[in-house]
């Protein structure tokens, strides 16, 4: 019987939250040991607005001028879903004409595509005050038929004969650049200098003391694989503590990730799967920096994940520091640790029950060989290449 999700959509800010989490099932980065609130909440304090399926910068403007468009069509709210699916595979045709094709979304799906732009940038779109309407995007088509009413209503006008708006239809960020001409039909992927000069006001002016507006301020080498391989010294204090943490808690936890690999693999009596995940966790050993884990202030860490929309339960708090003391404790690899395999298979049939892969032989059959591959890199992929995007953009004259 096929797993589903189920929730009421009369909560907007938990609407958004759902889809984020399905959104993560549509990547290959499942959360298969808990850990998924504390990677959120500190990607959202370095790189708000952002998500692990975002692509390119300029469909933070595609996106607000398809429905603005729209708009001035008064697409009612029973078609204007079907109006921005045909306009948005349009858009994408367009784009897989131009030279620059890296990121477009459909490239493959084509027609077929089930994930628009319009869904994988809503939720940046409204982080950045690109948005001004307050709820989901299924909210936003069903109020358009009213938000077109009440601006028919109140146009009053003041003693200069200018009109009032009303900030309750105002649906998009008045400052929003125009749309090259011929647009979506001809579109390409490089930002103007007006559009990323919009950008990176949005950006700095909704997200001043986040890394992302201070890395779009201060233009600079970029090529890294995370974000803390960035230079430091032109990084503020609080900064450099929230990488320390991101950076412990990713190459801690990515040990507990191999393991797990190496158990399923040793489930399924695959040699070749056994050998290689056995080989990484033997690099893995080699690395770590026990002194630095034994330093690290776990208290701290839980304390920068407060605040934000992401919960990390005593559940999560308790097998970290259990993973830790573990990997203290012993000297060699946890690929024989009896306390450390137990862990994590406690662990995984704590958050799926029944479903768990070791003892449910057909989610072991569907798992493709490896989950959680890589170190948690916090979304630096895709703030690298909004970066670079918005640095090119306003290089251009």
């Amino acid at each position: 019987m096929a797993s589903t999700l189920t929730w009421l959509d009369h909560d907007a800010k938990a609407l958004e939250r759902m889809r984020r989490v399905i959104a993560a099932f549509d990547q290959d980065t499942r959360d298969e040991l808990g850990l998924g609130g504390v990677r959120d909440s500190i990607a959202d304090q370095l790189f708000p607005g952002t998500s692990t399926i975002q692509t390119r910068l300029r469909y933070m403007l595609f996106v607000p001028w398809m429905y603005v468009e729209l708009e001035k069509k008064h697409v009612e709210s029973a078609a204007i879903a079907r109006r921005a699916r045909d306009y948005e595979l349009r858009l994408s045709l367009a784009l897989l004409k131009a030279d620059d094709k890296e990121g477009v979304i459909g490239k493959r799906a084509g027609r077929s595509l089930k994930r628009l732009p319009s869904s994988v940038y809503w939720s940046g779109l409204g982080a950045w005050g690109i948005r001004r309407f307050p709820g989901s995007q299924d909210q936003y088509h069903a109020a358009l038929d009213g938000i077109y009413r009440r601006r028919k209503e109140r146009r009053d006008r003041d003693d200069d004969n200018d009109v009032i708006f009303d900030s309750s239809t105002t649906t998009w960020h008045r400052g929003l650049p125009d749309p090259p001409e011929g647009f979506p039909d001809q579109a390409e992927l490089r930002l103007t200098r007006r559009e990323a000069q919009f950008l990176e006001d949005r950006i700095v002016e909704t997200q001043s003391g986040s890394l992302l507006a201070h890395l779009a301020l201060r233009p600079g080498p970029l090529r890294v694989n995370y974000a803390w391989g960035l230079s430091q010294a032109s990084l503020s204090a609080e900064h450099r503590e929230l990488l320390y943490h991101a950076r412990l808690f990713s190459e801690t936890m990515h040990g507990a990730s191999i393991l797990y690999n190496l158990m399923l693999a040793q489930e399924l009596r695959d040699a070749a799967l056994v050998d290689y995940h056995r080989e990484a966790l033997d690099d893995w050993t080699e690395r770590l920096n026990r002194q630095e884990v034994k330093d690290w202030p776990l208290k701290r860490l839980w304390e920068l994940t407060l605040g934000t929309i992401h919960v990390v339960s005593p559940h999560v708090r308790e097998f970290v520091a259990r993973w830790v003391r573990l990997v203290l404790e012993d000297g060699g690899t946890p690929a024989e640790n009896d306390r450390a395999r137990d862990l994590i298979r406690r662990r995984e049939m704590q958050l799926k029950g029944p479903r768990s892969r070791f003892v449910c032989r057909d989610a072991l059959d569907r798992w493709r060989g490896q989950s959680m591959a890589s170190p948690l890199s916090y979304r630096w992929s895709t703030a690298r290449t909004f970066l670079e995007d918005l640095h090119a953009g306003l290089r251009r004259r």
